[in-house]
């Protein structure tokens, strides 16, 4: 029941469009177990009509079974045909409009052959519009709710299960689908005469052909999905390719179970579930290299950037995927970009409350008379303003038809059927054009990305419903050592608080990961490789403190090194110096220094960025800013020292003790000083770099 090629096509009723690929043109996309091809651009239909005849027949050579699926209706709502052919049989409507379209690359009659159809039913309609001004159609009226009488529905049974989808009477205008239908039903009659019993339409024939043609919607899947290519059409052919060629046999049966009606059915509609995962399977990252953490030392002591570097080139993204709603996506990581489903705003649309007329006006007094009805947000004005009248606008209405410009209420004098103001007004004044903000298409935000409060509100308004973030990084976090208590616990004079877990706890929280808290492990390596054990099941990473370096008691650093992943980097830092990393069952595993100063300041520097790749996001970097000390420090060469510090009177002053124990300095502080590797003699007023702690999240 499955296909081994898919073609989607993306149709139009319009002219020859040039060489150049356009948007509303042709476009195609192969596609092969989820695999898309580079989309095709065709400059009209006698061109694309040769490379889906040329195409086809290939595929058949090939002994592929392909599923072409066109993004126009392949039949009318019910009665249309029976009144043409006699016969409810969409098909031989197919026939009727191959004998009487008339096409050619710079013209064709669809407008006048639509008005002859409409003779033929009473009333007026069913079909309306046309594109071309100045040229009126007999019985062909150009708005919708001109027709009357004709008796057919305005839609089919799929149309009104598919959200948003337009009429197939409308000819011309925003959404027009008609022009469409009519001049791509003699393609398909030329395409099922020429493949004779190799090809088969669905729903109206058993799909058991090596060729099958079928009705699509490109409404089914979020816009979110589509990739960044920047003519939509393209995108779009590429996304459903890939979607329905990636359906699996049992899949397809779904999707094809659907009882035929003269109506006929879209493909997919009611299984946009299933397209979603297909086209946007949930992926599981690669566990890391067991050498991820190796580095080359060169020297005994590596200094701070070399470590950062190392640590960015060789980390990647551990979480998994997921689809959630846009209300619930503050904090998370998109996997995916993300385009504008729609412009915004979506229409030119009135700035401040006025009138609304056509611009410019030239300096000196005006009178204009007022054109009956209003224009309000949610209420727009139906009808076409007269040139030289205005007519009363709200701020946020869309601008209506024969109108781009807005002058200020305040601005104006008004009676009961005029308005009086002066001029100069320039043309669009006060007049916020259509997609000024986004446009429906457009990337908006980029994979890798930390969604703000204010990112939702951007992605809200260009229509955006759901996003694909990675999983939350669950990140454990255990304090190794005998001589550590929970807090409130009974503790002798030898033994200390653990001041380190709920600190580290506390920052990962802030970093917009899941803490886990693996509690205190103590100085014996068996119970410490079952916590590991346990621990690297339900985490992504781990942070530990204590046991880093190369003691008899550095029971972490021994374990890492039964591993074959262990890298002990002594960095060039104070505080710090030892960092413990490798891999514990393919989970990394982060050994910080067991006194607080140093295990907070090697997070900052080392595991903050490191987890957020982990987590799926861009490596951050602090910002640090130049200010005045107000300390006086003798520093010597080669290593980088971190200070706690803060802010007084717009210099830096530094915790007195720079001990790594005192714990109460890391309250005392708002961030830290970075002194370079080199030799440094600061003294007050000399400049250095401080960055402060929400440089790093916290």
């Amino acid at each position: 029941m499955s296909f081994d090629t898919v073609i989607m096509v993306d149709w139009s009723g319009g002219r020859d469009r040039g060489a150049t690929p356009k948007k509303d043109a042709i476009w195609t996309c192969i596609a092969r177990d989820g695999a898309a091809e580079a989309p095709l651009y065709h400059r009209n239909r006698q061109v694309a009509e040769t490379w889906l005849r040329d195409t086809l027949a290939a595929e058949l050579a090939a002994d592929r079974r392909t599923l072409v699926a066109f993004d126009l209706c392949f039949a009318y709502p019910a009665g249309f045909a029976a009144q043409l052919t006699g016969s409810d049989d969409p098909l031989a409507l197919w026939d009727w409009f191959a004998d009487r379209v008339i096409d050619t690359p710079d013209a064709n009659n669809r407008f006048t052959l639509a008005g002859q159809i409409n003779a033929l039913f009473p009333g007026t309609g069913p079909f309306w519009g046309n594109g071309r001004p100045g040229h009126d159609v007999d019985h062909l009226p150009r708005k919708g709710r001109d027709r009357t009488g004709h008796g057919l529905p305005e839609h089919r049974a799929t149309d009104r299960a598919a959200p948003g989808a337009f009429s197939p009477w409308q000819l011309s205008g925003a959404g027009a689908v008609g022009g469409q239908v009519i001049m791509g039903l003699p393609t398909l009659a030329r395409l099922r005469h020429h493949f004779g019993p190799d090809l088969s339409v669905w729903p109206f024939q058993s799909p058991d052909t090596s060729i099958v043609l079928a009705e699509s919607y490109f409404s089914l899947l979020p816009a979110r999905l589509l990739t960044d290519h920047p003519i939509r059409d393209a995108a779009q052919v590429s996304l459903y390719a890939r979607a329905f060629s990636a359906l699996t046999d049992a899949e397809w049966r779904t999707v094809l179970a659907v009882d035929p009606t003269p109506e006929g059915w879209v493909l997919g509609l009611g299984h946009a579930a299933l397209l979603q995962k297909a086209a946007n399977p949930v992926l599981t990252p690669p566990p890391l290299r067991n050498d991820c953490f190796a580095m080359p030392q060169g020297a005994h002591w590596t200094p701070v950037d070399q470590a950062l570097a190392h640590l960015q080139s060789h980390l990647s993204s551990v979480t998994g995927t997921e689809d959630i709603a846009l209300a619930h996506a503050a904090g998370r990581i998109l996997a995916a970009p993300v385009t504008a489903a729609r412009s915004h705003p979506p229409h030119a649309n009135a700035a401040v409350d006025g009138y609304a007329f056509a611009g410019p006006l030239p300096e000196g007094s005006h009178t204009l008379p007022l054109h009956p009805g209003r224009a309000a947000a949610g209420q727009p004005f139906a009808g076409t303003v007269p040139p030289g009248h205005a007519i009363r606008i709200f701020t946020g209405a869309n601008i209506p038809a024969g109108t781009d410009t807005v002058v200020l209420q305040e601005d104006t004098t008004a009676g009961a059927a005029h308005i009086a103001l002066h001029g100069p007004l320039k043309q669009r004044a006060n007049a916020r054009r259509a997609g000024e903000d986004l446009t429906a298409g457009e990337a908006v935000l980029p994979a890798r990305h930390r969604l703000t409060p204010a990112d939702l509100a951007t992605l809200a308004a260009c229509g955006t419903a759901q996003v694909t973030v990675h999983r939350p990084l669950r990140v454990g976090v255990l304090s190794t050592g005998d001589e550590l208590r929970a807090p409130g616990d009974p503790a002798t004079d030898g033994q200390i608080y653990d001041a380190n877990r709920a600190m580290l706890l506390a920052d990962i929280a802030r970093w917009g990961h899941q803490p886990i808290d693996l509690g205190i492990a103590p100085d014996d390596r068996p119970t410490l490789r079952g916590i590991l054990d346990a621990a690297a099941a339900r985490c992504d990473a781990i942070l530990t403190s204590g046991g880093a370096s190369a003691g008899d008691e550095d029971h972490m650093s021994a374990l890492l090194q039964g591993t074959g992943t262990l890298a002990l980097w002594r960095i060039a830092m104070k505080p710090g110096r030892p960092l413990a990393l490798g891999l514990w069952a393919d989970t990394p595993v982060f050994g910080l220094p067991g006194n607080p100063v140093a295990a907070q300041v090697c997070a900052l520097i080392f595991a903050h960025p490191a987890l957020a790749l982990l987590a799926g996001a861009n490596w951050p970097t602090p910002q640090g800013y130049r200010l005045p000390a107000a300390f006086t420090k003798s520093k010597k060469p080669g290593r980088r020292e971190f200070l706690r510090a803060r802010i007084t009177d717009g210099a830096v002053e530094v915790f007195p003790s720079e001990g790594s124990g005192r714990v109460s300095g890391l309250s005392w502080a708002t961030g830290l000083v970075d002194l370079p590797d080199d030799a440094a003699r600061i003294t007050p007023g000399t400049p250095v770099t401080y960055i402060p702690f929400t440089s790093f999240g916290l």
